[in-house]
């Protein structure tokens, strides 16, 4: 079989096709690195100005509105908690990653949902697609991410965007096409535009899905900080791995407990928003 079948040399063809880009376009990728490193760096800069106590606070406040006064008795008690245990700069730059990935997931993502729920055909594209991109290994994603950004927070962000967007895309798609059909055939008695019917029925009937992957989004991104810390991107993933590679227990615990504490903040919050919309 060997003899009959020789092996096609993909790999060879994969790394050809990054050298070529990294040759080609390394103008392109060094404005996106720059640019990426200084949105990461501003939300740090911003949320480090606010006292951890205020911050805290905040937090607690937003989550009292959205949630309840046990989720934000939670929250309160939670950040108080991060910041005890010394590692609430650590999380300040957790929260940039998980906020700048999941900001380019919705930017991205959503337009794409749209556009695949009103074509069969990129519909039938984009599928396949998202599965390839949700069945590889994370880790994949770093190799190429370091070709083109080199090490530190850039990588990190776009392999946590590439992990991240399936879900928003898949779930924009379900939720408009979930909107019953005699709506969609009221508006259209009624001459609705295209557009007009995407805007005023779809979009707002779908919005509870849509909202329920934008937090899975959230979670998977916040599930690559510890794989994103490999390749140089600070924050609480980098104390995990720090504590792995130095066998120690206690350290990874914390700021795993840190980490557990931020995803259930995050998770109820736009969960409850979700549910509002």
């Amino acid at each position: 079989m060997e003899n009959l079948l020789p092996k096609l040399p993909i790999g060879a063809w994969i790394d050809f096709f990054i050298e070529w880009l990294v040759d080609h376009f390394e103008p392109f990728f060094e404005g996106i690195a720059i640019g990426l490193e200084s949105f990461v760096e501003g939300i740090v800069l911003g949320l480090g100005f606010i006292p951890s106590i205020i911050l805290a606070v905040l937090v607690g406040v937003l989550a009292w509105k959205v949630c309840n006064w046990k989720i934000a008795l939670f929250t309160f008690i939670g950040l108080l908690l991060i910041d005890n245990l010394g590692y609430w700069e650590n999380m300040l730059d957790t929260i940039a990653l998980v906020l700048t990935s999941v900001g380019i997931s919705i930017i991205l993502g959503i337009p794409i949902g749209i556009w695949a729920s009103q074509s069969e055909l990129v519909s039938k594209i984009v599928t396949p697609l998202l599965d390839f991109m949700q069945t590889m290994p994370a880790f994949v994603y770093l190799l190429p991410a370091i070709f083109f950004f080199n090490i530190g927070v850039v990588p990190g962000v776009v392999a946590s965007v590439i992990f991240a967007m399936p879900p928003t895309i898949r779930l924009t798609i379900l939720g408009i096409k979930q909107v019953p059909e005699d709506l969609i055939e009221a508006t259209q008695a009624f001459g609705s535009t295209t557009r007009q019917k995407l805007i005023k029925v779809q979009l707002p009937l779908a919005m509870p899905t849509i909202m329920a992957g934008i937090n899975q989004s959230i979670m998977l991104a916040l599930s690559m900080v510890v794989i994103a810390s490999m390749v140089g991107a600070p924050g609480l993933g980098a104390d995990v791995y720090r504590a792995v590679t130095q066998l120690q227990t206690g350290t990874g615990f914390e700021a795993g407990l840190a980490i557990v504490i931020i995803a259930i903040i995050l998770d109820r919050i736009t969960q409850n928003i979700g549910k509002k919309a």
